[in-house]
């Protein structure tokens, strides 16, 4: 498992017995560490194994491997007879990482246990990220004998990674994109507020689409995933009607929900929250707002996603208002093409509402 291959080094001359995973002696040279009863087992053990594994003699020129098992040879795309007496860097190719391959080296002449992730070939050209375990094996007197060296192809996983970082790099460039389409849709409110001399109606608008822009703005990572985190998006949505972080209760799970189901939920809790500050709990020192949420069935059967408001220590309730407000019609017109609904109970002590939403994913 040497770095490099020495110029003008003879191949050395090999043979093999009638089993693939028995190791291979040199001529006038014997070299076989697997005798009696623990050689068989041990060779019984390789050969059953699914993991790929080789020795290397560091007492040989070259370090050569000396033993691999099936495993190894099916990794690899090699044969034994093709693999015996090289040095294991016959795997690396053009893309191997030398920075790994240098944690190798230093591992060998250091005589350390060393764990890489590198990029190798077989035979047939193509590549596999492979996890390699290497370790020093000394004998009865302390010396040196082996290096052992353990295979495991782990390309899946690292596509997959490769992947989620390519998901989560676009969920950042969509993330800063939607940033400044909501800064441009703000900045077009405006001007026709002003305009057409409505400033108070551009400030309502302009509230309900920051309130969007903040649903949405944690929750894109996971998005690009399939999935975002409910109480992520809640306490993102809310936290501007606490700035102390001592006005909301929050109770709820890791629960996840489809990308899709945001914008009823941002909107529906800002006008919650408005209200609230306007009228309700947080229009007093003292008031509290509870907020839960939980996956359940709802009276259809239906797999939704609740979440609960409850309202305490505001202004005492003396009945349902006149009218809902147009901030609370915005609301169940926004979860209507859902399929979702926004119960509010005016109960004595304050407001006590329950947002329902059908999901297809959970």
């Amino acid at each position: 498992m040497a770095d490099q291959e020495p110029e003008g080094k003879k191949e050395a001359e090999l043979r093999s017995s009638d089993q693939a995973h028995r190791a291979i002696l040199r001529r006038g040279e014997a070299l076989d560490p697997f005798d009696g009863a623990t050689g068989l087992l041990f060779e019984q053990a390789m050969a059953q194994t699914r993991m790929a594994v080789c020795l290397t003699d560091p007492r040989l020129p070259d370090d050569p491997i000396i033993f691999c098992n099936e495993a190894f040879q099916q990794l690899t795309g090699y044969q034994a007879s093709e693999i015996i007496g090289r040095n294991c860097r016959f795997l690396q190719g053009p893309d191997t990482d030398q920075e790994q391959v240098g944690k190798i080296r230093r591992a060998i002449k250091d005589e350390t246990v060393v764990v890489v992730e590198i990029l190798n070939y077989r035979k047939d050209g193509s590549s596999f990220w492979n996890t390699l375990h290497l370790g020093p094996i000394y004998d009865d007197d302390g010396k040196l004998k082996y290096f052992f060296g353990s295979q495991w192809d782990v390309t899946d996983i690292h596509q997959s990674r490769a992947e989620e970082r390519h998901a989560k790099a676009m969920a950042r460039e969509v993330s800063h994109r939607l940033k400044n389409v909501f800064a441009v849709i703000g900045g077009i409110v405006n001007i026709t507020g002003r305009s057409m001399d409505a400033r108070d109606v551009a400030r309502k608008i302009n509230e309900r689409v920051q309130a969007l822009g903040r649903s949405y703005e944690p929750t894109l990572d996971d998005a690009a995933l399939g999935t975002i985190h409910v109480g992520q998006a809640i306490r993102s949505v809310l936290s501007p009607y606490d700035p102390e972080g001592d006005r909301f209760v929050f109770s709820g799970n890791g629960i996840r929900t489809e990308p899709n189901a945001i914008s009823a939920i941002g909107l529906t809790l800002h006008e919650l929250a408005t209200n609230a500050t306007k009228y309700g709990a947080l229009s007093t020192k003292e008031g509290k707002v509870e907020v839960s949420w939980q996956h359940a069935k709802d009276r259809l059967g239906r797999n939704s996603l609740e979440i609960d408001w409850k309202e305490r220590g505001g202004p005492r309730v003396s009945g349902t208002p006149e009218t809902g407000g147009t901030g609370f019609d915005i609301a169940d017109t926004l979860l209507s093409h859902a399929r979702g609904v926004l119960d509010k109970h005016w109960e004595e002590d304050g407001l006590r509402a329950q947002v329902i939403l059908p999901i297809a994913n959970r």
